[in-house]
């Protein structure tokens, strides 16, 4: 049974575990000198299952590395050997880097592979050997150094309910050739049970395990039956993932010590957010770290610094327990953890590039109901709005520091956005648009619906910073950013049932540089000359 194992331990050192790789040198132009590297053989029989049935993945690129992603379906109970492989071309004529791991029960036969000495912003292609199977052919793409960028995509996303429909947003975002990325803002999965949310008549799906998410081996199997999604797979397949959680990942409306749909019959909360965590590090293409902390950040050379936040475990206290809360109630103060409002205050700061994008799971700008009496009421006591001292002190920084060209994106309310940011409402001249200090752009829902009642909303009745708002349908919108701009573009859904999918350009808005609020725009940005070409 072999991996041509003399061959490769020449290469490779006694332990056989340390990959071989290239760094950036060769001609002078950035083009990697291409090693001699042994091929991967196999003389052991083939099993009868689909070895890697849940696809391969990759996320968290930078200039230098990328984490990519397979699980291993084996037919025996044991370690599983597994052979990788990364090149500059399809047909892996041109191998710069490949190594051997272990997918093992302890990390429910997942492996990560963090590929590093890599040359910034090229296409490289990847695949997994085990057992004489092949994986399929993964695509990915790492950051640009330096000013090498002058045009960046993004597909974002969020909420992807199994059970409310299908993937189509995923499908129709694997398909674009011209993303950089795909920034996925929470709400990958979703934890209640069979019946519950959606009620088996809004039921498109069935979901696995049939009950709530509350084990390690229950979040393992919730994340395993999305991931044999044949659209998110793909998308998957085709693109990089920047990920951050939401609250259904552990359980709907979660805090640092506790969650609304946590009940004492479910044990430790402490537990449950360990085996959250562990599933969700184990089997989305995510850089490990000591701490296992999920907000950090990412460079696309001049022209962007990504920063991922937290808002969800790391430092939210509890939700003022209403739907709909008076302005002077007495709200909680935290929703980020004083370390990790102190490392974003220090990205900003430390930031050089022309835009600072936010990826954030629920929505900073002000969400409020002008009432007629003159007060006003908060409608979602689960967003920033609803710890106004911590949000205060993070805006109060972006503002005092005159941190310009700041743009959030946003997930988790099912609908599409784009809104003014400011400090407070009394400072903020709607005419103007003086008092905003940054943009805010909110993606849709993949499948999680919103109330059909909000077909009849009336935005007038919320705060003037609310520029746009589509209510009911789900999709995604692409970030293009620019020198001179950002700008969301919304692609939504006829719908997410069986025969359905299509998708459609309905909203372009845009931060433009040197301005602090949003802009609509005619139309959608094009895609730069020749992206290269998705994974066959």
């Amino acid at each position: 049974m072999g991996f041509s194992r003399r061959e490769i331990l020449i290469g490779m050192g006694a332990a056989g575990l340390t990959p071989l790789l290239v760094s950036g040198c060769g001609d002078g132009d950035g083009t990697p000198a291409l090693p001699e590297l042994p091929e991967y053989s196999w003389d052991g029989a083939l099993g009868s299952v689909d070895m890697f049935e849940h696809g391969v993945a990759s996320g968290d690129p930078l200039t230098d590395a990328v984490v990519i992603w397979t699980r291993t379906s084996s037919e025996v109970s044991g370690p599983v050997e597994v052979w990788w492989e990364m090149s500059l071309d399809e047909a892996f004529e041109q191998r710069v880097a490949q190594g051997t791991t272990t997918a093992e029960a302890a990390s429910d036969f997942t492996v990560k592979v963090d590929v590093t000495e890599l040359v910034w912003g090229r296409n490289y292609y990847y695949r997994f050997f085990a057992e004489g199977r092949q994986s399929p052919i993964g695509r990915t793409r790492l950051a640009p150094k330096g000013g090498e960028a002058s045009q960046l995509r993004f597909g974002v996303c969020s909420c992807s309910n199994y059970g409310f429909g299908f993937f189509y947003g995923y499908r129709h975002m694997a398909a674009r050739a011209d993303l950089d990325a795909i920034l996925h803002l929470g709400d990958y999965t979703y934890e209640y049970a069979e019946g519950e949310y959606p009620e088996p008549d809004e039921r498109v799906r069935m979901i696995e395990p049939p009950n709530e998410t509350v084990t390690l081996e229950d979040y393992r199997i919730r994340l395993s039956l999305y991931r044999r999604d044949p659209d998110l797979q793909e998308c998957h397949r085709q693109h990089p993932f920047i990920v951050v959680w939401d609250d259904h990942e552990t359980a709907n409306n979660s805090w640092m010590n506790g969650a609304e749909n946590h009940q004492g019959d479910e044990g430790s909360w402490d537990d449950r957010v360990m085996a959250a965590r562990q599933a969700f590090f184990e089997w989305i293409p995510i850089r490990d770290n000591p701490t296992q902390r999920l907000y950090r950040s990412f460079n696309y050379g001049d022209l962007a610094d990504i920063i991922m936040l937290d808002t969800r475990i790391d430092g939210r206290e509890e939700q003022f327990p209403a739907i709909v809360a008076p302005e002077d109630a007495p709200f909680p103060e935290n929703i980020l953890s004083a370390e990790q409002e102190a490392w974003l205050k220090e990205r900003l700061s430390l930031s050089t590039a022309r835009w600072r994008v936010i990826g954030n799971q629920v929505m900073v700008s002000l969400l409020q109901v002008n009432n007629l009496d003159g007060t006003r009421g908060i409608i979602n006591t689960d967003l920033w709005q609803g710890y106004p001292e911590g949000r205060a002190r993070v805006l109060s920084h972006i503002r005092d520091n005159d941190f310009g060209n700041t743009v959030f994106v946003t997930g988790d309310i099912h609908s599409s956005w784009a809104m003014d940011v400011t400090v407070d409402a009394d400072s903020y001249e709607s005419s103007t648009r003086e008092g905003s200090i940054a943009g805010e752009f909110v993606a849709p829902g993949i499948t999680a619906p919103n109330d059909p009642a909000l077909q009849s909303f009336n935005p007038d009745a919320f705060l003037p910073v609310v520029r746009y708002v589509e209510t009911l349908s789900r999709g995604y919108f692409v970030l293009e950013v620019q020198s001179d701009k950002v700008q969301a573009d919304w692609y939504l859904l006829d719908g997410v049932a069986e025969g359905e999918g299509n998708e459609s350009l309905v909203a372009s808005w845009a931060m433009l540089d040197g301005q602090s609020y949003v802009t609509e725009m005619d139309s959608a940005e094009a895609p730069g000359d020749d992206p290269p070409p998705l994974a066959s």
